[in-house]
């Protein structure tokens, strides 16, 4: 919730606009998912002797086991020698056996980038001629299938267990402390902890599989577990649950030796203040000071176990990124998890321990300072995982980030009318107040003209008497309940509560799939290496004056899902008569994927020929082919090729190239 935007606020949220541009209009190059840059040889090529090594380039460094690197022949069997080095950089090798035979070869490789997500793929490269193989690569997703579906789940649970531990225990330490006593309140902060506790100790079991095999079999495989607890993400789940010991004894206090009522406990109402003895009102506020700094520790360490091994652990401005990014947390979980925390408390407080509009205030200032932190932290790592305004549009990691803006921004506008309900609540609470304060007075005067006569009833009826003073004690708080529920205020605010909570919910969600989603600036890395790399080839081949051959690369959308993509031909000799042509389709980062169906037209509109059409044969993943391709004359061909992607969706393409 935050309260009504100043007009000095105004301005700063207009000077943040402007840094913003100004950071996206300079930004540098940066990563943060790993992407294949460059191969050697390179996808698709031919050569005349089969290469000693094959070595793929990175856009960062990466970790690699034994088998994270692999060339079969066309029989599908391994041809590499040892395991894969780093040979410079972020170029990695593998030696292969010596004396390969001519055909078509397939490298795959999985590997782990900097910020612990597995990143996977394959290509084809040919010796002498290309060959039919019967190496079939699956287009699965590194990470994919059930272990990457438990792993996603136990990433999502980790952070709404972080959001509800630390925001429940901010909101009841700094703005409801009565309810460090209500069991509700206590259930909830200790549900979060049993939830974080829980999904960090499946993500340390899954974590071996999911960066590898993806098997559910190789869960509880004690030598992968092993291997995980050396790597920096292992050493983070590890801290992490260290932490959680430390806030389990954080809880214990909160709600043991702070849950005892104090003589100066002030109600949420405002009313005033008894006296109290002055030692115990110190040691109360000692306590909530010890309380504070030792939660605010806590609480930083666990999310810096995020920052310490995810986006913000590489690339640009590391130094600066991890910090912002507890920064950001932290405010998260502050503003969703004591959001949490006020639903609960609106909806399933006891009678007579209710939170007050003084809590509910409070608990707005503290949103609102939240919400400075997540837009200075977020414009931060917009222009750090973007570097462009063309990369919200242009791709997944863009979009996803327009979806988690418009997701706040509807939530900080149902907090602007959660602000309202409250403001007309504490006017309601107020007359109320002023209300039972006079028939207070009037029945304490009632009492005094009764009492005389009361004495000489003798100590009888003091049993009795003490009996109906419970019974109506409790109807009188079974009467302000049902009042304080019929409020239409209160009313209000529990609606418009309920809204922002289930908004905060799809944000989490949205949120977990950004951070396994690759940064913007890595895509749009991957696709100008690609592209570059591409070009290159195609240079190389069209100067070649030896063979005359042609390589052109045609983008391609279908508008369907996976429906974006290049299309490679390559036509060699490229002269009058046969020739033999090779098809490659990948998609925009430059992994190879299959469609249902790629066709070719080869028309000389000067002469008034064709078109020709061209079927070619599937040889192996994203890779088709097709020989005695016959070209009747020279000229300037208009060479057409129709890519279908799934039933519906297909799209057609062309280029023109000048043959013979």
């Amino acid at each position: 919730m935050t309260p009504t935007i100043a007009p000095r606020v105004r301005t700063l949220v207009l000077l943040l606009l402007a840094a913003a541009g100004l950071l996206l209009a300079g930004a540098a190059p940066a990563s943060a998912h790993a992407a294949l840059t460059g191969s050697d040889p390179q996808q698709g090529v031919v050569v005349d002797k089969a290469p000693a090594q094959v070595s793929l380039t990175f856009s960062e460094q990466v970790s690699m086991s034994a088998d994270s690197l692999r060339v079969l022949d066309p029989k599908g069997t391994p041809v590499q020698s040892g395991k894969p080095s780093n040979v410079s950089g972020t170029t990695y090798a593998v030696q292969l056996h010596s004396g390969l035979p001519d055909g078509t070869y397939t490298v795959t490789y999985q590997v782990v980038s900097a910020d612990s997500h597995p990143v996977a793929g394959a290509f084809t490269f040919s010796v002498g001629a290309p060959s039919p193989t019967s190496v079939s690569v699956s287009d699965d997703t590194a990470g994919g299938g059930v272990v990457g579906w438990l792993y996603g789940f136990g990433r999502y649970m980790s952070y709404a267990g972080f959001v509800v531990l630390i925001g429940g225990a901010a909101f009841v330490l700094t703005c409801w402390q009565r309810g460090a006593g209500v069991r509700v309140m206590q259930r909830l902060v200790v549900g979060g902890w049993l939830t974080l506790t829980s999904a960090t100790l499946l993500l340390l079991l899954l974590r071996g599989s999911y960066t590898g095999s993806g098997k559910v079999g190789d869960i509880f495989d004690l030598d992968l577990l092993g291997q995980v607890l050396q790597t920096k993400t292992g050493a983070a789940l590890v801290s992490r649950l260290l932490l959680l010991a430390a806030a389990a004894l954080f809880i214990a206090v909160l709600f043991g030796a702070y849950a005892r009522p104090s003589p100066t406990t002030t109600p949420d109402d405002g009313a005033s203040r008894r006296p109290a003895d002055s030692s115990e009102d110190q040691e109360k506020r000692d306590l909530t000071f010890g309380l504070a700094i030792g939660g605010t520790v806590v609480a930083a360490g666990l999310a810096a176990s995020w920052a310490m091994s995810e986006h913000a652990s590489v690339g640009l401005q590391t130094g600066i990124a991890m910090p912002v990014d507890v920064v950001h947390l932290l405010a998260v979980a502050a503003w969703l998890g004591g959001l949490t925390a006020l639903l609960v408390a609106l909806y399933r407080a006891p009678a007579d321990t209710p939170v007050g509009t003084a809590a509910v205030r409070r608990f707005s200032t503290v949103a609102f300072g939240s919400v400075v932190a997540l837009v200075l932290t977020g414009t931060y790592q917009s222009w750090r995982q973007l570097g462009s305004w063309s990369a919200f549009a242009d791709t997944r990691y863009g979009q996803l980030l327009l979806v988690k803006i418009g997701l706040v921004a509807l939530l900080v506008g149902i907090a602007y009318i959660s602000r309202r309900w409250t403001a007309q609540l504490a006017d309601t609470v107020v007359k109320r107040s002023k209300q039972a304060t006079r028939k207070e007075r009037v029945t304490a005067g009632a009492g005094d003209a009764k009492g005389g006569a009361g004495e000489s009833k003798g100590a009888g009826n003091s049993k009795r008497a003490a009996q109906l003073a419970r019974q109506r004690a409790a109807m009188d708080a079974a009467r302000e309940k049902r009042e304080r529920d019929a409020d239409p205020n209160r009313f209000g605010l529990r609606r418009s509560v309920l809204a922002e909570a289930s908004v905060a919910v799809v944000l989490l969600a949205v949120t977990t799939v950004l951070t396994q989603t690759e940064p913007g600036r890595t895509e749009q890395d991957a696709k100008a290496a690609t592209s570059s790399s591409s070009s290159s080839s195609s240079s190389s081949s069209s100067s070649t004056a030896s063979s005359g051959a042609v390589t052109l690369d045609m983008s391609f959308d279908t508008g369907g899902k996976d429906g974006n993509g290049v299309v490679r031909i390559d036509l060699d000799p490229a002269r009058v008569g046969a020739n033999e042509m090779h098809v490659y389709v990948e998609r925009p980062n430059g992994r190879a994927f299959d469609i249902p169906e790629v066709k070719l037209a080869f028309t000389l509109e000067s002469k008034d020929i064709g078109p020709l059409p061209v079927v070619p044969d599937h040889i192996t993943t994203g890779h088709w082919a097709a020989s005695g391709v016959q070209i009747p004359m020279a000229g300037d061909w208009k060479i057409a090729v129709t890519v279908r992607t799934s039933d519906i969706d297909q799209t057609t393409v062309s280029k023109n190239a000048q043959i013979g």
